[in-house]
């Protein structure tokens, strides 16, 4: 069955009970059992799972080609959820170039697990190599990275881990399964934060853990989310499915949208650099087009003139808004070095855009008056 299908059709299926075709929201924090707690309907609390919950999760695996999904609250919750179920003394690699909420849980939490944080161009497979002589339990991939759009070799990655030992993670928030599909080239479980673009409107916040097999790492995961509660609510995990369903014909205008303002920014006299994977400079270009089936709807670019040029550019948009996150309908850009906090590692010069469904004509006219 091809993705757009898939999409449309993977945890859709009619009400059982109504034949509504919409599938029904379940908002019950509690399922009625037998007097001995026995689960007559395989519910008894809405954290320990629920009907809707169950259909998104799998969607999801669906959707990624995976086994087992789990959902969480946010992508963080998502993402501590996983790293803080390694045992002490374990040993993992992140990108230099990573979302910023993974890089502070892996620089202040995680350390005080007694888990070892070895912090790599994971682009760099020479690197990667030396940082996993001795063993590795898992590296952590994301591609394209954020915010500078880097592009890890998956398959290079999983090869290199799993011939130490370790395990391959990978965040897939800015691809997305329509683009990319991580399991397939070899990492172990995908991260999303599904706010992004499985939401697609700006409207929901969640994450998800997607596993390619149900093993022990998904029952621990599973139990720790139980335990802790980071449960995506039921409205919640309704949206994102509603958002599943048309992300492929998102996805396609985000790209289609994303590749004529960066090859527009690309020849601006304004622009040192534009980060963006569909571009033939793009040091990452080869390996994108290798494993992607097209390059997304992010990219980032940096001035000339350092912050000041960044700030003014940002300040004089119209139809781009200042906002944080990405992956709805409207445009979005943001200074991240600002967005960072104290110790940022995005340049001064640096801002990200996420380009939404508009159409791109009148997103460059807005770019033209902001530039010049």
């Amino acid at each position: 069955m091809r993705f757009e299908t898939l999409a449309v059709h993977a945890g859709g299926e009619s009400d059982p009970a109504t034949g509504a075709l919409s599938p029904p929201i379940h908002l019950a924090t509690t399922f009625k059992h037998g007097p001995a707690a026995e689960r007559l309907d395989g519910y008894e609390y809405q954290r320990e799972g629920n009907p809707t919950n169950d259909r998104l999760c799998a969607a999801l695996a669906a959707l990624e080609h995976g086994q087992s999904a789990l959902t969480f609250a946010s992508g963080m919750a998502a993402i501590s959820g996983l790293l803080e179920s390694l045992n002490p003394g374990s040993h993992i690699v992140i990108p230099d170039d990573c979302y910023t909420g993974l890089r502070i849980l892996a620089g202040e939490f995680l350390p005080d697990r007694g888990v070892r944080v070895s912090t790599i161009d994971v682009t760099d497979i020479d690197a990667l190599r030396q940082a996993c002589n001795g063993g590795i339990d898992l590296v952590w991939v994301e591609t394209p990275s954020n915010p500078r759009m880097k592009i890890t070799d998956i398959r290079a990655v999983a090869e290199i881990s799993h011939a130490h030992g370790g395990r391959v993670v990978c965040d897939n928030t800015f691809a997305s399964p329509a683009l990319q599909r991580p399991l397939d080239l070899g990492a172990d479980i995908v991260m999303h934060s599904t706010t992004k673009y499985f939401g697609g409107h700006s409207d929901v916040l969640g994450g998800a853990l997607i596993f390619k097999e149900a093993g022990e790492w998904f029952e621990q995961a599973a139990h720790r989310l139980h335990i802790t509660g980071a449960t995506l609510a039921p409205f919640s995990a309704w949206l994102t499915l509603r958002g599943c369903r048309s992300l492929p014909a998102r996805m396609n205008m985000h790209c289609s949208n994303a590749r004529a303002i960066a090859e527009f920014l690309d020849k601006h006299s304004s622009i040192e650099r534009v980060n963006y994977p569909g571009l033939p400079s793009h040091p990452g270009h080869a390996v994108a087009a290798s494993q992607m089936s097209d390059f997304g709807g992010m990219l980032s670019i940096e001035l000339r003139g350092g912050k000041s040029a960044a700030l003014a550019m940002a300040g004089k948009l119209k139809l781009f808004t200042n906002a944080t996150s990405l992956g709805g309908c409207e445009s979005l850009i943001e200074h991240r070095a600002s967005v960072e906090g104290e110790n940022p590692t995005s340049t001064e010069n640096l801002l990200r855009i996420s380009v939404g469904l508009e159409h791109h004509e009148d997103l460059i006219a807005d770019l033209v008056q902001a530039l010049d």
